[in-house]
């Protein structure tokens, strides 16, 4: 459960990285406080939101078992270990 939090943080992180290396790239100073707005910040906010929402829609969409599936457990079958399978 920890990799998908770790990477739904880092999604977040995505917009605020690429205004960052923009301002880098333009020499416009980086921890300038007139280069972060409010504005901005916010807009960074709203888009760093939208992004994690369509990841976590995506990965309640895209992952987990097959509709009308049923798990079978890993087992031990004739003295060997059956690994767990949807069927």
């Amino acid at each position: 459960m920890i990799r998908p939090a770790l990477t739904e943080i880092g999604i977040f992180l995505i917009p605020f990285a690429v205004y960052a290396l923009f301002l880098a790239a333009t020499r416009s100073g980086l921890f300038v406080q007139s280069s972060w707005p409010i504005t901005i910040v916010a807009r960074l906010i709203l888009v760093a939101l939208l992004l994690v929402i369509a990841g976590l829609i995506g990965l309640a969409h895209f992952s987990g078992a097959a509709p009308n599936s049923t798990y079978i457990p890993a087992h031990v079958e004739n003295g060997k270990l059956v690994p767990g399978r949807e069927r």
